[in-house]
């Protein structure tokens, strides 16, 4: 989908937040979940947010895909300021610039495969002969191409999570969030679920952004920001290779 005239250039990032916050309210007190947190997200990143249970990854996360407002801070993506966004804008750049990846894979338990993938497509007002070409090319890539007719309950964790990615991928974001992806799957499926991310970072140029405590998740990031009690404690650049 083209950019809005004026709008996010080659040198720009896909996402710079500078100085978020987000507290909730817990009965009569207040809880920080994030904190002052300023980051940038560039093209095809493979990213990790690691840190304890608590501190702020996945509040982090909802926060750079529009799941979430902040309390303070601004947060930028494709160079439009999202504070000013009305809910339907926002529903229209997640749905166009951003694919979601969940740990409990999300899908409905009464379309196919194929089906599934399609959906963000006819959200998108896709054609259905192009949602199905592209839904097909999507689960061969992601190795489901003898599964496109099955439904959600006859696949495995690992096939599940591949249809998610497939799904994630359908509008041709520019960032996939995943949040703890690798939670529900052994760790043999974890690993080849984590390889394939990385290929289609590389091929598609995809960005990808974890929350994670997994150290496989961890292992295979080119960069590592952690958190601790809603801040960014380091921000580094990793190999992101197998140990």
């Amino acid at each position: 989908m083209p950019l809005p005239s004026g709008s996010r250039t080659a040198a720009d990032p896909l996402l710079e937040a500078r100085g978020l916050t987000r507290t909730y309210t817990l009965g009569s007190g207040s809880v920080p979940a994030v904190r002052d947190v300023s980051l940038m997200i560039e093209e095809a990143e493979f990213v990790a947010l690691q840190g304890p249970s608590g501190s702020g990854k996945t509040t982090l996360l909802n926060l750079l895909g529009l799941l979430d407002r902040p309390d303070g801070g601004t947060l930028t993506v494709d160079g439009r300021e999202a504070s000013g966004l009305s809910e339907n804008e926002r529903a229209d750049l997640r749905r166009d610039r951003f694919g979601f990846v969940f740990q409990t894979f999300n899908l409905i338990p009464v379309l196919s495969a194929e089906e599934n993938v399609g959906y963000p497509m006819a959200l998108a007002g896709v054609p259905p002969d192009d949602r199905r070409s592209r839904s097909m090319e999507l689960l061969a890539a992601v190795g489901l191409e003898q599964k496109t007719s099955v439904r959600p309950d006859l696949l495995s964790g690992g096939q599940r999570q591949r249809v998610a990615i497939a799904r994630a991928l359908a509008n041709r974001p520019a960032v996939v969030f995943a949040d703890e992806p690798t939670a529900n799957l052994d760790s043999k499926t974890a690993e080849e679920i984590l390889d394939l991310m990385r290929g289609l970072c590389d091929s598609r140029r995809v960005a990808f952004l974890f929350a994670t405590h997994d150290p496989r998740v961890v292992n295979r990031a080119r960069r590592v920001v952690s958190l601790h009690d809603g801040r960014i404690e380091s921000d580094v650049l990793s190999t992101g290779t197998r140990t």
